[in-house]
């Protein structure tokens, strides 16, 4: 997929006031420190779309972009441990379930993921809320180029092997850097190959 246009829409946090179009969309989130916005530059090839802050948590309203005019990508608040006060966090908790269980425009969330880690509770138990509610997901794990090859596929399998412990099947996973642009053609392929389902299935 090629990117030709990439544009703000509205940031709020009322699922309500979400754009109208029944274009598909597809939500990114993450722990707080996890590169989102450095992710969604990279993959939409602009410097500044989503606001890159050195402070965790920046992100605290449902951010939707137009992407070629045909699908939403939507950056949402990241939970963890972002430095917001344990009120603001319970509403963003709040408004991010009431997203993902009232958005019906929303063709798949992409969990993110630091490959620099082991996996995370909070990050399993997002994964277990959306597979328990019905959500498809994938995962997208980020900074890969700060590890080496054979740490990078470690921690992959450890991930894994982590998930197989509860779930029938991996959902699907991509290996990324926004720095080298490793994993931007897959993301967006797989993107793109599952518009053109939705669309094929619109035309039958």
């Amino acid at each position: 997929m090629k990117i030709k246009s990439a544009d703000f829409v509205v940031s709020n946090s009322d699922v309500a006031k979400c754009p109208k179009q029944p274009l598909p969309e597809y939500a990114f989130i993450g722990r707080s420190n996890v590169g989102k916005s450095s992710l969604i530059n990279m993959l939409t090839n602009r410097k500044s779309l989503a606001k890159i802050s050195g402070r965790p948590g920046k992100t605290q309203l449902i951010n939707h972009f137009i992407i070629n005019n045909n699908w939403f990508l939507v950056d949402l608040p990241g939970y963890g441990y972002a430095r917001v006060s344990k009120t603001s966090k319970k509403k963003f908790q709040k408004f991010i379930t009431n997203y993902f269980e009232q958005r019906t425009q929303l063709v798949s969330a992409f969990v993110l993921v630091d490959i620099r880690h082991k996996p995370q509770p909070i990050d399993l138990e997002f994964m277990q809320y959306l597979g328990e509610s019905g959500i498809p997901f994938g995962i997208i794990f980020t900074k890969v180029d700060k590890l080496k090859p054979k740490a990078m596929d470690r921690h992959v399998q450890e991930y894994c092997e982590e998930l197989l412990k509860t779930w029938e099947e991996l959902p699907p996973y991509f290996i990324t850097s926004s720095s080298k642009k490793i994993g931007q053609e897959e993301v967006l392929s797989f993107i793109e190959e599952t518009n053109n389902e939705i669309e094929a299935l619109r035309n039958n």
